[in-house]
This record gives C-alpha cells, structure tokens and sequence, in this order.
C-alpha cells in the first residue's frame, strides 16, 4: 500500500466524520500523525474519533461514516472503545471513538488533527495523561522473572508440555530480556512505543538483537532458546550460580 494512500483514506475518513452532523475532531496518531516518518507500505491507520456528548454508542454502532471512503470487508470490536476493521483495498485500521470528556482520562502518545471542527481546541491532539513506557521495574525483579521463567519454562520441557515451556522460555523470558535492554546497551534514536516494548527493536538495540533469534529457536527447541537467554543475562549481569546451574541441569538431556 503506497503511504499516500494511506493518509488520503485518513482524510476521507476526516470528511466522512464532517458529514455526520455529532463529530469533533479526527486524530491521526502513530506513523500517520506526529511520527509521518515512519510511514510506509505495511502501516496502519490508528485514530480517534471524537464525537458529541450522548453520540458514542451511535458512532460505535453504526460505521457507515468508516465505510464511506471505501467498503469495509472486516471488523471486529478489539475494545468497548472502538473496533480494528480492513477496507476492501487491504487498508487496515484500528480506531477508538470517544466523547470529549473522556480524552482527559485516556494516556495516548500526543496525535496530527485531520480534521476538526472550527470550536474545538488545538489542544484536543495533546493527551492529558501522557503514557509511560512501561510499569517500571527493577533490575533485581527483570532478572528475577526471567531466571525463574526460564526454571519453570524448563520443568514443563522435561513434562513434555512443550507449548507451555515455549512461551515461558521464548516468550515471557526473553519480554523481561527486552526490558533490561536498556541496562545492557545505549539505545539509538528509533523512537520507542509506550504500549508495546517490543516495536523497533531491533533499530533501537541493535546489538541485542542480532542475538534475538537465538533466543527463539522454536517450539522444538525450547533447551537451546533457554541457555542462550541464560548466557546473556551473566553476560551482562550477576547472576546467582545455584539458579544458572539449576537451569542448566535441566537442560542437559
């Protein structure tokens, strides 16, 4: 999909809202509001809609106003705020529809205006409640979850509940792993997201990274993905030798 295009649907969607008679503003946010540089083939849509008092449930209930600028082939309603929807031309969006009250209680990364009407402030892009990266948590606890996620991913190997072992080793092991990223390494100028630690990782923690895929060798092995996690945990921190050899001896065939 060409990134103009993109912001044209936007657009369109922002003309469609006008036409409705309750709606406020348009908000364009991520790769098609203040990050534009980041736009490209494989984005998205990601967007606010913000609407009259008393007229929340009829924009949710009713998307003719999204289906205007082209048919809407699939939908589904990811919250009680809003819906993720593909258009026809494989345009993909996810939005949230919101009364103008609301937006001082909802943390959201500051958004582009696409369309608003004349009355309605400037301001109405700049989030009152400015998301924070992460829940903060201590390096001791980093390391703690993931040893342990690593131990107990370990033991469910051993069981033969290989599903289970893969997602503790590979999955909530190597999260915690990503989140001592920036104690291990001087993060690059990519720009992070707020609601999820894992987007542009990889131009962020470079040299991390590349050891990544070691980290996830797939669900056959589950032994392999944990000793490499384990060898870049003491790499970079002290670790306590009786869980690093726990881990181990499970991990010896």
């Amino acid at each position: 999909m060409e990134p103009h295009l993109l912001v044209e649907r936007l657009e369109a969607i922002g003309q469609a809202l006008e036409q409705t008679g309750h709606a406020l503003a348009l908000i364009g946010l991520g790769s098609v509001g203040l990050e534009r540089e980041r736009l490209d083939a494989y984005s998205d849509l990601d967007f606010f809609a913000i609407v009259e008092t008393g007229y929340k449930r009829v924009y949710l209930d009713g998307l003719q106003w999204l289906s205007e600028p082209c048919p809407i082939v699939y939908c589904f309603a990811n919250t009680q705020d809003g819906y993720k929807a593909l258009y026809a031309d494989g345009i993909f969006c996810e939005f949230a529809v919101f009364e103008l009250h609301e937006l001082a209680s909802i943390p959201f990364k500051p958004g582009r205006i696409i369309w608003k009407q004349p009355y309605i402030s400037d301001m109405i892009a700049q989030p009152v409640i400015v998301p924070d990266s992460r829940e903060r948590h201590s390096q001791d606890w980093l390391l703690g979850e993931a040893l342990t996620n690593l131990l107990v991913g370990l033991g469910r190997e051993r069981r033969g509940e290989h599903l289970s072992a893969e997602r503790f080793i590979q999955g909530y092991a190597v999260d915690r792993l990503i989140e001592l990223a920036s104690m291990t390494e001087v993060g690059q100028a990519a720009p992070g997201d707020p609601f999820d630690s894992a987007r542009r990782f990889e131009q962020r923690y470079p040299k991390l990274a590349r050891h990544l895929p070691a980290c996830m060798q797939g669900y056959t092995r589950n032994r392999e993905s944990a000793l490499t996690v384990l060898a870049l945990l003491e790499q970079h921190f002290s670790i306590n030798p009786e869980i690093a050899a726990a881990i181990r001896a499970l991990c010896d065939i």
